[in-house]
């Protein structure tokens, strides 16, 4: 199989100190469901932790899933943290309880998408298959 036909590696992670994974959960499973290969961290992870998880699987997108409200620091930090890595082909996008406000500063930070309360698991996955492409090989 060539790299461009591979199916596509998503991780999902739970960055900080957020307690709720149920929405995390359901979007991994509806990715596996549509034919993503998915990787679930977890909660409580560090934009350390989620980097070198991103790493070790060859992942072609981080999915971030946050409700603490901390999403404008985890998620650069995770875009931060690629970069030193030189992963900047690792599509990052994420959802959960954002403010519409914060999105444009999110996306000019480096975030893909944000997928605002309400989105459905399809409009994700129709946004994966639209948007991310396997990374080169390493």
């Amino acid at each position: 199989m060539s790299q461009k036909d591979r199916t596509l590696r998503i991780l999902v992670a739970k960055p900080g100190l957020d307690g709720h994974d149920r929405g995390a959960k359901i979007i991994a499973r509806a990715l596996r469901d549509a034919g993503f290969e998915v990787i679930y961290t977890g909660l409580h992870q560090t934009p350390e932790m989620i980097v070198a998880a991103a790493l070790q699987e060859d992942v072609d997108a981080v999915g971030l899933s946050i409700m603490s409200g901390a999403h404008m620091t985890l998620f650069p930090a995770v875009i931060d943290l690629l970069k030193e890595k030189s992963a900047t082909d690792v599509t990052v996008f994420g959802g959960g309880i954002i403010p519409q406000d914060d999105v444009p500063r999110l996306k000019s930070l480096g975030t893909a998408e944000v997928f605002l309360p309400g989105s459905t698991t399809q409009a994700i996955i129709d946004w994966i298959r639209a948007n991310v492409r396997p990374r080169a090989a390493a």
